[in-house]
């Protein structure tokens, strides 16, 4: 899928997003104020979580899609994890607010009524934000976006949230104990607070360049594949992301006597490898040239001046690769 599609997609679905929110929100706030249930007010105060952090979600994804610019040269991708945070830090926000009510509510005791009805329309907007969710956070995969996937992760623990209080609600309905409407919406809100706190975590990630180790060996596994015989040492392998873009950067030592256009050619091809599993990403090689004291971890076969036999062996593996040069781990 080319970038132009990519951002259409990740609009389609925040516009989506943004619009089904406010017909939940339309849908619960019309519940509570029918049944007076704190519980289906912690589901609203969700949704207006869920318009807040969409509309930033819109905002960071039209935002991402512009070019790299004088002042930003890496892109404007890194606002998708502002926007992860943003709609974290809300999301705990609100769980402060459903907190607070429920609490009161526990204090004076619950005043509630026509509980049916209640569960009728926050039964029918959980079964709305599952398919929501699921659908958002599958674009988001698609189309490598974190803001989606945050977004989506929102939705379904907004889904959650409904089925939790239709099940306190008919508790409430066949038992006619009222105080386990404020206790269901505190355990919501316990719930929103994991979710809230885990998008935090991963916006904080991203902003200070956290590698995924999963990634990491995915690329290290990669580059270890399509290793020619040429290739002395590679170390300081590193990798980053901004939004959708992937900046991978590593040292690779090749003979010294390789000319420039040589060393173009290995640098095309190995854009060419990484490019296939990692589209859309910014590739920057650091070329060293080898000198007669690495004669003895090198294995190119071909070379003509080499001063003396291979004598020490090293493992290609993801340690080495994100680590020094080899020489300097013999020191």
């Amino acid at each position: 899928m080319n970038q132009t599609n990519q951002i259409s997609l990740r609009k389609k679905a925040a516009y989506i997003s943004l619009f089904v929110g406010i017909g939940m929100l339309i849908l619960k706030v019309g519940a509570y104020l029918i049944t007076g249930s704190v519980a289906i007010f912690s589901d609203a105060a969700e949704s207006v979580v869920h318009i807040a952090a969409t509309s930033m979600a819109l905002y960071s994804i039209i935002l991402s899609a512009k070019p790299a610019d004088e002042s930003h040269p890496y892109g404007h991708g890194n606002i998708e994890y502002f926007s992860a945070g943003f709609e974290g830090f809300l999301i705990v926000l609100a769980a402060g607010v459903i907190i607070y009510e429920a609490v009161s509510d526990l204090i004076a005791g619950p005043e509630l009524r026509s509980l049916s009805v209640g569960v009728l329309f926050i039964g029918a907007a959980g079964f709305v934000n599952l398919a929501l969710g699921l659908y958002l956070i599958r674009t988001g995969k698609t189309t490598d976006s974190l803001t989606l996937k945050a977004d989506g992760k929102h939705v379904l623990t907004d889904a959650v949230t409904s089925i939790g209080v239709v099940v306190g609600i008919i508790l409430v309905i066949l038992t006619d104990y009222t105080f386990l409407d404020p206790i269901v919406a505190i355990l919501v809100a316990l719930n929103i607070v994991f979710t809230g706190y885990r998008l935090v975590r991963e916006s904080i990630g991203g902003l200070m360049l956290e590698s995924d180790p999963v990634v990491l060996q995915k690329l290290s596994d990669l580059l270890i594949s399509i290793k020619e015989e040429n290739w002395i040492d590679l170390h300081e392998l590193r990798y980053w992301k901004s939004g959708d873009r992937t900046f991978i950067d590593f040292h690779l030592i090749l003979p010294y006597y390789f000319t420039i256009e040589e060393s173009h050619k290995e640098e095309k091809r190995i854009d060419e490898k990484l490019e296939r599993v990692f589209p859309n990403s910014q590739i920057k090689i650091h070329f060293d040239f080898c000198n007669f004291d690495l004669c003895k971890y090198c294995n190119y076969q071909k070379c003509e001046v080499r001063k003396e036999e291979k004598k020490i062996n090293f493992d290609w593996n993801i340690e080495k690769l994100v680590g020094n040069a080899v020489y300097k781990n013999s020191i």
